[in-house]
């Protein structure tokens, strides 16, 4: 089963957040886009006080490829992502790796992902070091 990591950042909200698309530009990734999640929250149900939330959604071109060469239904659980929420009065920093969870859900399988997942694990390693 795969595991999110999750990480308390030494910065706030918005630094954090331009850390984060700093270093996925860094290694590769384009950054495809964030949406600020509480936002919508907040305007579509009236939400006053919701606790800040965003999703930073990025793609390395090479291991999209790589992943779509094992199996086109990967696509499914595309971009990369990774969220930035306030909880407990810290903000925090969470990411799952969705090309394990395309091989443990069957999507393809491990012998085509491995590849994939190592080198996109070596990716992540680097960012979440300096996070």
């Amino acid at each position: 089963m795969v595991e999110p990591i999750i990480k308390i950042s030494g910065s706030n909200f918005e630094e954090t957040i331009t850390l984060i698309e700093e270093l996925l530009e860094i290694e590769g990734f384009v950054v495809m886009g964030k949406k600020n999640i509480d936002e919508v929250i907040k305007t579509k149900l009236g939400i006053k006080n919701y606790s800040r939330y965003t999703i930073i959604l990025a793609c390395k071109p090479e291991l999209a490829k790589g992943a779509l060469d094992a199996s086109k239904m990967s696509g499914l659980l595309f971009p990369c992502s990774f969220v930035v929420f306030e909880d407990e009065e810290k903000v925090k920093i969470g990411h799952i790796s969705i090309m394990k969870i395309i091989a443990d859900i069957g999507l393809a399988t491990y012998e085509k992902m491995g590849p994939v997942i190592e080198e996109t694990g070596g990716y992540i390693s680097k960012i979440w070091e300096k996070l």
